[in-house]
Order: C-alpha cells, then structure tokens, then sequence
C-alpha cells in the first residue's frame, strides 16, 4: 500500500521517471547564465526572462559590461522582467561578489569543489537568490544534491499527499530533501524536479488538473478527496508515457 510520505514521494519519482523518461543530469544553461536567468524569472515568463536576458548582454556586451552600466540603462535593458528596477542593482551586487569571490573573474566553478551548505550559503547570502535559486544552479550546474522546489513541484507533492497542506514553498525545500536525500542521489533529484515540475505545468494544473492523464492517481490524495479510489478501469485507462505527438513537446 502506498500511504506513507516516503512510500508516495518514491513512487511518485519511479511513475514519474517512467512516464517522462529517465535524463541524464546535463546542465540548461552555463552557471552564470542559470544565476542571473533565475534571478530574473521571478514572477516573469519564459520568454520575457530570455528577452531581458539577450537584451542584457546585446547592450552590454558582458558581465563587466553589466556590471559598469548605468543602474537607469540596465533597468531598461530588462524591462520584460517584473521588477527591473529591483532586479538591475541586484544583479549588479551578485556580480560585485563573485568577482570579489574570484579574485576578478565572473565564473561560479569555485562551487564544485565546495561543501554543499557552504555553497547553499554563499548563494542565498546574495540579495534576490532564495533556495530555489541556489538549489537550480548547485543540482543542474554542480551535481550537489539539493532538491529544487517551485511552484509546480510544491502543488504535485501537496496534492499526492506526501507534503503537508500548510508546508511553504520555501520550507518544502528542506521537507522533501530529508525525505528523499536518504534514497536519491543527485541524477535521481535532477529527475525528481524535472519530472514534477512538467507535471505540474502539464498535468496537474493550479486549477482543473487533468486527472484522467494523470499515472499518479492510484495513490494521490486529491484524486481520492474528488474521484474516490482509482477503479481498476480508471487505472487501466491512464497512459503510462508522455505522448509527444499528441499533447506536445514538453518544455525546457
């Protein structure tokens, strides 16, 4: 039976790791460019956190271009994003200590070899990088085993029922790390947070989640609370893979 937290979150990971695919933990983007994007995602789309980003570097050239640009010209430069008069001193700060951190250059590689608090740390000491923040650039850049925690992947692990229904986003991260960081290693979190992200960008939507696509419904609380148990028919009718041609390439 799985009722327990740590049943549902491991069965959760395995459903999940089929029905998406199993990746091998490859970085998105450079370390500095995870940063600084993150950074800039906040409460932004996609696509506006890419434009003010290519905008960034397009006027400025690079980050000592950034760095030394008029605080009233960044702001215009990412003015796609939410804050940009917000954003545009913070970025500059969080180049100012990572040159100081290098002795001049603009290279976060220094976190490889770091003790993963220390890191954790260093990252989330810098204004307008929370856990999440941290959490992307050490697991996709650096393999230190850290769980990100969005939005989605909160919503996905309240709903099966292995979160707790008043655990924050920002508390979640330590919440699922000590029930997962025992069986997982990084590869296996890499996956774990990909997998429930698109889950819930592609699935298990903030309002009318698509149930009946759902591999998770076996087990998952919010289905029982609407649904009752999942009917053998119910079960045999879930897909058990993601199918692109049909539903559509999955995001980055």
């Amino acid at each position: 039976m799985v009722q327990t937290p740590i049943a549902k979150a491991l069965a959760d990971y395995e459903i999940l790791d089929q029905f998406y695919g199993h990746l091998p933990p490859v970085a998105r983007r450079t370390p500095m460019r995870e940063l600084i994007s993150t950074v800039l995602s906040h409460r932004t789309t996609h696509a506006d956190e890419e434009l003010a980003y290519d905008r960034m570097l397009e006027a400025f050239g690079d980050w000592p271009g950034v760095l030394g640009a008029p605080v009233e010209e960044l702001i215009h430069a990412i003015r796609t994003t939410r804050w940009p008069a917000t954003q545009a001193p913070r970025i500059q700060e969080i180049l100012r200590r990572i040159q100081a951190e290098t002795g001049g250059k603009f290279d976060l590689d220094f976190l490889a070899d770091w003790p993963t608090d220390r890191a954790m740390d260093w990252l989330t000491d810098m204004p307008g990088i929370g856990l999440k923040t941290a959490s992307l650039v050490l697991l996709f850049n650096y393999h230190h085993p850290v769980l990100p925690v969005d939005a989605h992947v909160h919503r996905v692990a309240q709903r099966v029922g292995f979160l707790g229904p008043k655990v924050s986003v920002e508390k979640a991260h330590s919440v699922l790390l000590a029930l997962l960081g025992p069986q997982l290693d990084a590869e296996g979190l890499f996956n774990f947070h990909k997998h429930n992200y698109w889950h819930g960008q592609q699935i298990c939507f903030f309002l009318k989640p698509n149930c009946p696509r759902c591999p998770l419904k076996g087990f998952c609380s919010y289905y029982q609370e609407h649904y009752g148990a999942a009917t053998p028919e119910a079960l045999a009718a879930t897909p058990t893979a993601w199918d692109a041609a049909a539903w559509g390439k999955l995001p980055h």
